[in-house]
């Protein structure tokens, strides 16, 4: 497992039974921002905060796992053809 599958699946760990918490959170430092900017970039805002809903939900999995319909079927290599002459 590499390092990037192993910080995925501690992610996932962490999201897993705090979604609702995650999303609040989400949801206030879109607010923030908002205020900060007098509502300027509202509708980046408003995508930003979509998407990263919309990764929490996606992740609501067995941590660690990766979704079925995400993951890559392994690649068989071809076998190197004999070329001696």
């Amino acid at each position: 497992m590499g390092l990037i599958d192993d910080l995925k699946g501690k992610a996932q760990g962490l999201i897993h039974g705090n979604e609702q918490a995650i999303k609040d959170g989400i949801t206030k430092a879109g607010d923030f921002v908002d205020s900060k900017t007098g509502g300027k970039y509202a509708g980046h805002v408003d995508k930003i905060q979509d998407g990263a809903s919309k990764l929490v939900d996606k992740n609501d999995g067995t941590p660690g796992e990766t979704p079925a319909s995400e993951q890559v079927p392994p690649v068989n290599p071809v076998p190197p053809v004999d070329r001696a002459p």
